[in-house]
């Protein structure tokens, strides 16, 4: 039911999300654009087999939606980090059925993008935020088709929380990632990439 998607880095803002990923990683990202239905805007990385980063920070420049933001962004602070891992499904309505928490759906478009995400009321997954979003993609090519190739891999995903064997298990009938790993721990989400400067880590 679900494909790996891409990763979401939150910041405090765009440009030291951008800045740290840049310095972490070894590559540069490409602009993204702005999302007015949260107030958000965010920077791609382009990965192998289909996959991308995503920087993603509150707009200054943009008015404070009526209800919370995605990615629990309302209530980030800190440096930047991995904050959620995204999925996609061909079936929005099934996933949301099969995973209650996930939240309600909301139809989004960018230029030639146009998707359909669950966000949650308050912003924050289940798990503390270490449950994936699900999105649903209604346009004809995924945005990473159009981002450069740096040779930049996804190693492995590193979901840690104390109920970590909880969360595989509500997830092991919709998701066959060996990539993605399940650790008991604090919560949080850590990457390990391929790149052509040697394995790097990012939290």
């Amino acid at each position: 039911m679900f494909e790996l998607d891409h990763l979401a880095i939150a910041a405090e803002t765009l440009e030291d999300g951008t800045t740290w990923l840049e310095a972490m990683i070894g590559a540069p990202t490409v602009a993204g654009g702005r999302h007015a239905r949260f107030g958000t805007h965010n920077r791609l990385l382009g990965l192998a087999d289909g996959l991308y980063l995503e920087v993603i920070a509150i707009d200054p420049q943009a008015p404070a939606p009526e209800d919370a933001r995605w990615f629990d962004l309302d209530r980030f602070a800190g440096p930047p980090r991995i904050a959620n891992w995204i999925c996609r499904t061909d079936d929005l309505d099934a996933a949301r059925a099969a995973l209650p928490g996930m939240g309600r759906e909301v139809a989004l478009s960018r230029g030639d993008l146009a998707w359909r995400m669950a966000v949650p009321e308050d912003g924050q997954l289940p798990f503390g935020g270490c449950h994936p979003a699900v999105i649903t993609w209604d346009c004809a090519a995924h945005p990473a088709a159009s981002l450069p190739d740096h040779g930049i891999s996804l190693r492995r995903l590193i979901v840690t929380h104390p109920e970590a064997q909880a969360l595989e298990a509500l997830l092991s009938t919709s998701l066959g990632d060996r990539r993605v790993v399940f650790e008991t721990g604090t919560i949080g989400l850590r990457a390990e990439f391929n790149t052509p400067g040697g394995c790097r880590f990012l939290g």
